[in-house]
Parts: structure tokens; C-alpha cells; sequence
């Protein structure tokens, strides 16, 4: 039955009009079974409604819970919580091809889709491309490390100073401008 042997729906058992619920948890063993790179450890829990609909079969699942992340700041892992509703639409066909993200074609003689690897998807997609501690939550080792390596620090300040004092008092522009003002105030 293999490792993700529980994620497989059987779509020709099924009669048409039926509609039927699953319910899965990805924990810490099926992040790590699957080997995906974003998300490694969590307690999710999925939801699935499988409906047969004419000739397609129309699958939504909501899935909620938490994955643990490294933080983006301090490397200390953290908790993100997961909320996500998503569709799947399976047809059957000469052979497995993905039409877009929400439409598959399995083959019609298979007659059944793992899931395992859409559901991966799934968590991976609902984590932000950026995620942190809250403010004052990082490791505070961590966090005088990166202070010492700031980009911008107290000379940068100076210059910022420096900026404005030029922008509050005299301005100087360029001298090309300055030569169609004279033109345009000779128009005049």
C-alpha cells in the first residue's frame, strides 16, 4: 500500500450524484514521508467532500491547523497557523495530465488519484513567502547578532540629516534647467 497508501480516492466506486467526506491529518510523519522542501513538521487537519458530478468528480477541502517553521529573522522554529479552502476537479481520460491547478484527467482504466502530494501543495501554498516572530518574539541572541549587522546605521543617519538640511535650504538645480527658465521668463 506504500507510504501515502491512505490518500488514494477510489472515483469509480462511486455512483453518480454520490457525495462523499474524508478526513485526514498530516502530521509530522506525512511532512516527512513526502520530502517536500517548505514545510517539515505540523498538525493539519483536512476535510475532503468528493461529489460525482456527471462526468467529472468535484473534490473541496478545507484544511486547518498549524505547520512549524523556521523564522525568517532568527532561524528558531515557530508556528504558523493554516487556514485554506481549495478545489480539485478530476475527469477521466486516455492518460494523467493536469490541465491547470484545479483541473486534473486521470486515466479512465486507473480510476483513482492519490492525494497526498495535492495536499502538500496545499499547506505549502497557504505559508507566506515571508514569515516571522511577532515584534520582540525572536531569539534575542540572534537578534543582537543581526543588530550588529544592521544595513543602515548611525553615519547613514548623518547623511539622512544631511539630505534634508540640503532639501530645507538652498537648492541647487541643474544648470540646463536653469537656461530654459531664463528662455521661458524671456518669452513672457
Amino acid at each position: 500500500m506504500g507510504k501515502f497508501g491512505t490518500y488514494w480516492i477510489e472515483l469509480k466506486e462511486m455512483n453518480p450524484a454520490e457525495v462523499r467526506t474524508y478526513e485526514y491529518l498530516l502530521d509530522d510523519k506525512f511532512f516527512t514521508d513526502i520530502d517536500g522542501t517548505e514545510v517539515r513538521q505540523g498538525h493539519v487537519n483536512v476535510q475532503l467532500t468528493v461529489e460525482h458530478k456527471a462526468s467529472v468528480y468535484e473534490m473541496t477541502f478545507h484544511l486547518h491547523g498549524t505547520v512549524t517553521l523556521p523564522c525568517d529573522r532568527c532561524l528558531d522554529p515557530m508556528e504558523w497557523p493554516i487556514e485554506t479552502d481549495n478545489r480539485l476537479v478530476v475527469k477521466m481520460g486516455k492518460a494523467y495530465t493536469e490541465e491547470s491547478d484545479e483541473v486534473l484527467v486521470i486515466a479512465e482504466d486507473e480510476g483513482r488519484v492519490n492525494l497526498a502530494w495535492f495536499l502538500y501543495e496545499f499547506v505549502a501554498l497557504a505559508v507566506p513567502m515571508k514569515h516571522v516572530h511577532e515584534p520582540g518574539g525572536c531569539n534575542r541572541t540572534m537578534a543582537a547578532k543581526l543588530r550588529k549587522h544592521v544595513a543602515y546605521d548611525a553615519d547613514d543617519a548623518e547623511e539622512d540629516t544631511d539630505e534634508a538640511n540640503t532639501d530645507e535650504g538652498e537648492s541647487t538645480t541643474d544648470p540646463r534647467w536653469d537656461a530654459l527658465k531664463r528662455l521661458k521668463d524671456e518669452e513672457e
